[in-house]
């Protein structure tokens, strides 16, 4: 049905519309090949190009006929002459001369429309179909049915939210929300080396530490994505990060290995995360807490001169695949500068 319609449609609308759609298919497919390094998309690519090149040859000869006449003209024009010359009689009686046919006038050339014109408003349509079906999606509100495609997660809003009253005698703390935001990066996915993600889910609490009675706030933001899930949580207390570290000694952390980021001091480790399976028709009960899988975690002091309190930035994955350690570093490279650093 496309092809019928295509044949329809005028030479000199047709093959520009044809030449704009195979350049554009084409380049795309080529890029997303290079990117991706596949070689059956640079295939389909190709075959479009080559395509688009057959056209552009088309329209290259079809201009180049119309501006050179042809030898047609000169021909059917030599052929009256040579009819209104007088032919030989096999007779010598005298035969009186058949006059030469008059030439028709020629009929009055029908104006041909222009075809620059015809081109120019062919890629005109064209370009105003694209940027409709890109747009469309933008301007239009999506339909939240069954079938649509999922939107992006959102930090929950933390309006009317009674915060507890640690929050009020810590300076600068930041709360669940406000962690949830700088979380949620637009490059988060890109940082962990899944670019093509987007995140599912996105939440932010603004609790307190446990054992502290309520008296260390403990702000604490998550963002889940297809492969990876990153914690970030902020305590507000008085446990430096040497003080953290000698504490490892007596724990289950393994790899653990200090640094500096942003000049602030800062430990990498792994421990592993508890797995609990709640039964939904048992009444919210769930079994025995198990083992999950591993995570990795950047502890970062809350400020350069370690006077107390952490950053701590943690990310799993259900299939226990970790991500470089360098995803780590560059995204507290990106979150520590959005955190007020701590004053004494």
């Amino acid at each position: 049905m496309l092809g019928f319609l295509l044949r329809l449609l005028p030479f000199w609308v047709r093959e520009p519309l044809l030449i704009v759609v195979g350049s554009v298919f084409g380049v795309r497919i080529m890029y997303l090949a290079v990117v991706e390094r596949a070689w059956v998309p640079a295939v389909i690519g190709a075959a479009f190009l080559v395509f688009t090149a057959v056209r552009v040859h088309t329209v290259v000869r079809a201009l180049r006929a119309r501006r050179t006449p042809g030898p047609t003209a000169a021909t059917d024009a030599a052929v009256p002459d040579a009819a209104a010359q007088p032919q030989p009689q096999p007779q010598p009686q005298p035969q009186p001369q058949a006059q030469a046919p008059q030439r028709r006038a020629p009929a009055a050339a029908e104006k041909e429309p222009n075809a620059w014109g015809q081109a120019v408003a062919a890629v005109a349509v064209f370009a105003a179909l694209a940027a409709a079906v890109w747009l469309g999606p933008r301007l239009m509100p999506s339909d939240s049915g069954d079938g649509a495609t999922p939107r992006a997660a959102s930090c929950p809003s933390g309006k009317g939210e009674e915060l507890p009253s640690a929050y009020r005698q810590t300076s600068r703390a930041v709360t669940g929300e406000e962690l949830c935001r700088v979380l949620g990066r637009a490059d988060l996915a890109r940082l962990l080396g899944t670019p093509a993600e987007t995140a599912t889910t996105m939440s932010g609490s603004s609790g307190t530490a446990p054992l502290t009675d309520g008296k260390v706030a403990q702000p604490e933001a998550q963002v889940q994505f297809d492969t990876y899930t990153v914690n970030v949580s902020a305590t507000y207390n008085e446990l430096t990060m040497a003080q953290y570290v000698k504490l490892m000694e007596f724990g289950d952390e393994t790899d653990v290995q200090t640094l500096s980021v942003l000049g602030r001091p800062a430990v990498l480790f792994s421990d592993h995360t508890m797995k609990i399976e709640i039964d939904p028709g048992s009444g919210g009960s769930g079994g025995p807490v198990e083992q999950g899988p591993l995570a990795r975690t950047l502890s970062v002091a809350l400020d350069g001169k370690d006077a107390g309190g952490s950053c701590d930035i943690t990310v799993w994955s259900a299939s226990g695949t970790l991500p470089d350690d360098s995803a780590l570093l560059g995204i507290a490279e990106k979150i520590l500068p959005a955190l007020p650093e701590r004053t004494v």
